[in-house]
């Protein structure tokens, strides 16, 4: 296992191919570990470089509430640490607000951005799904607050399909057996850091050319959220799936993976 020093915490991060640097930034409670249905095809292009965020995994998980700011500033320490001066930027939900953060805080570090159902700023729904994901977190057995996160972002046509379904059942109750769970206080410090994130003022600021992409009919981080951050960006395309949840980057992996490669090719 390998870990840095980043911003006055210990953070937990993996290297995984060569070539250029891509920073690869997960969402709230979930570990590094989610993003190998990515990784393993991005690996084969760039040097993927991914890391649990504080409050999660292997990473120190210091009492909050954090910011997208301060996480902001994980991402680069992590980055200086590895002697990394700049890199390409995926970001998925939570992820995808730290990237903002991180092009505001340190544009010489961000090249380009992918951004994953993304938001600028948090309305009061979106505070009280967070505020109930604290709840939930605080009251439910694990197997239950999976099923909880599984509702907020898998379409549909995830529930309707039989293998899918079967693979949510054992995701939920694989959750009873995770040798690392998110404790309470982790959650909470990134749910704090979700609600408060507001950076709608200093989007026309980012230089780095951007992708927006998401999911149609994301119940999480509803579309109106997306193209908040899509317009507010001057040089920023958008790509919404349809049919598509918050998790639509598995439910059209097999478009997203190489969407995503064929973008970074041409603006990194």
């Amino acid at each position: 296992m390998s870990f840095v020093n980043a911003n006055g915490i210990q953070l937990y991060y993996e290297e995984r191919g060569t070539g250029q640097p891509l920073l690869l930034i997960m969402g709230i409670t979930a570990t590094c570990s989610v993003w190998e249905n990515h990784v393993s095809f991005w690996e084969k292009h760039f040097r993927c470089i991914l890391f649990d965020n504080r409050g999660v995994g292997a990473s120190d998980k210091p009492e909050g509430p954090y910011t997208t700011a301060q996480m902001a500033d994980d991402s680069a320490a992590l980055l200086d640490a590895l002697q990394v001066s700049s890199a390409a930027i995926v970001g998925v939900s939570m992820g995808g607000a730290i990237a903002l953060q991180l092009a505001i805080k340190h544009p010489e570090k961000v090249e380009a951005m992918v951004l994953m159902c993304p938001w600028a700023s948090c309305d009061r729904k979106g505070e009280a799904i967070f505020k109930h994901m604290m709840h939930a977190k605080a009251h439910l057995r694990p197997e239950q607050f999976a099923n909880f996160i599984q509702l907020l972002i898998f379409h549909k046509s995830t529930w309707d399909n039989d293998t899918e379904y079967d693979g949510l059942l054992e995701g939920q109750n694989g959750a009873a057996f995770e040798a690392m769970p998110q404790p309470l206080h982790g959650l909470e410090g990134q749910a704090y850091a979700c609600i408060s994130h507001n950076v709608v003022d200093q989007l026309p600021r980012i230089e780095s050319p951007s992708l927006v992409i998401g999911g149609k009919q994301d119940q999480f981080i509803p579309e109106w959220m997306a193209r908040e951050v899509h317009n507010g960006i001057p040089n920023c395309d958008l790509h919404l799936y349809d049919n598509a949840g918050h998790a639509f980057h598995w439910e059209h992996l097999e478009d997203f993976n190489p969407r995503v490669l064929d973008w970074l090719n041409k603006n990194y």
